[in-house]
C-alpha cells in the first residue's frame, strides 16, 4: 500500500487526469417511472363483444396512455360509432331509427330525434406481474362515454355506462370480468349490475411473427321486467343476454399492428310476440351474428 502512494511524480502525474476524469464522468441517466404512449387506428368495422358498432361501417379510432413503473395506469380512447341511434325505436313490422323516432312512420325532426355518434371512454387502474412473471392481474374502472342529443328516448335511456373489472392472466390466456355499476348500462333501462365475462388468448404461432386470437365472453343483464321496454312481449331484460365468440390473428409489420378476426354472438333478434325487438335493429340486422373486420394500428 505505501509503495502505491510513495510513486515517481511522473507518475502521479499520469494517474492525476484519470482520477479527475473519473470524479467528474456524469452518472448514468437514471430512467424515468413515467410512460406515455399513443395509438390510432383504422377499422373496417367497429366491434365490442361481439355486437357491431357501426352497422358494419369503418371507424377511425384512436387514444392516449400513461402508466406508471408502479403499475398505475390511466388513459382514454375514441371511435365513431352508430349503434345507438341505429336502434330500433319501433315495433319489428315498423321499423324507424331511434335518430328520428317521433311517432310510427313520422319523419325525422330536429328537436324530436336523438343523435350519438362517438364513443369516448376514459380508464384507469393498477397491474402488475408476479410469480416470474407468468403470471399478471389487472383491477381498475372505465367510463363508457357517449355524447350526443337525447330528445326522444321513449323507453331507452342514455347509454352511459361505468364498469368496474378485474383480470388475472397466465402467460398467453386471461380472465375478465367486467361489472355494471351505472343504473342503465349501455341504455337498458334497469340494467345496473349487468356483467360480462371474458376469457380470452393471444397465442404466438412460433417464429412467424403472427399470433393467434381466440375469445368467448358471455354478457348478462338482470332480468328486470322493464315493462316501458318489453311491454306484454313476454321478453324482459334476460332477452339482452348473449354468448360471443372470436377467432382471429395479428401480425405486426413495419411499426403497424395488422388484425383480421371473424366474430360471431347469438343475440335475439326479438321477443316472443316476435315484434319487440332485442338486436335486430332499424336496418333490419342483427347486429351480432357472424361478422369479419379488419384493422391496422399505430402506435407510438
Amino acid at each position: 500500500m505505501h509503495k502505491l502512494l510513495l510513486t515517481s511524480a511522473a507518475s502521479a502525474a499520469f494517474f492525476l487526469p484519470l482520477t479527475v476524469s473519473a470524479q467528474t464522468t456524469p452518472a448514468a441517466a437514471v430512467a424515468s417511472p413515467h410512460t406515455v404512449t399513443g395509438n390510432v387506428g383504422l377499422v373496417s368495422q367497429y366491434i365490442f363483444r361481439g355486437l357491431t358498432q357501426t352497422n358494419g361501417d369503418p371507424a377511425i379510432q384512436g387514444g392516449v396512455d400513461y402508466s406508471h413503473a408502479s403499475g398505475f395506469y390511466a388513459g382514454t380512447w375514441l371511435s365513431n360509432i352508430s349503434w345507438y341511434t341505429d336502434q330500433n325505436a319501433n315495433i319489428r313490422s315498423a321499423p324507424i331509427s331511434l335518430a328520428s323516432p317521433g311517432a310510427t312512420g313520422a319523419p325525422y325532426t330536429p328537436n324530436n330525434s336523438n343523435a350519438a355518434s362517438l364513443e369516448w371512454d376514459f380508464y384507469g387502474g393498477f397491474k402488475n406481474s408476479f410469480a416470474g412473471g407468468d403470471w399478471n392481474y389487472d383491477v381498475g374502472a372505465v367510463q363508457y362515454y357517449y355524447p350526443g342529443k337525447y330528445d326522444n328516448l321513449g323507453a331507452y335511456r342514455k347509454p352511459n355506462t361505468t364498469e368496474l373489472y378485474g383480470q388475472i392472466g397466465y402467460k398467453w390466456v386471461s380472465l375478465k370480468y367486467s361489472k355494471g355499476i351505472s343504473t342503465n348500462t349501455f341504455g337498458v333501462n334497469e340494467g345496473k349490475g349487468a356483467d360480462y365475462l371474458d376469457l380470452s388468448a393471444t397465442v404466438p404461432l412460433g417464429e412467424s411473427g403472427f399470433n393467434l386470437l381466440a375469445h368467448v365472453g358471455k354478457q348478462n343483464y338482470p332480468g328486470k321486467a322493464n315493462v316501458g321496454y318489453w311491454g306484454a312481449s313476454g321478453g324482459n331484460n334476460n332477452y339482452f343476454d348473449y354468448t360471443d365468440y372470436k377467432l382471429g390473428v395479428t401480425k405486426e409489420y413495419l411499426g403497424f399492428t395488422y388484425a383480421l378476426v371473424w366474430t360471431r354472438a347469438d343475440t335475439k333478434d326479438a321477443a316472443p310476440d316476435g315484434q319487440t325487438t332485442a338486436y335486430l335493429n332499424a336496418f333490419g340486422k342483427n347486429i351480432g351474428r357472424d361478422r369479419v373486420a379488419l384493422s391496422v394500428t399505430k402506435t407510438f
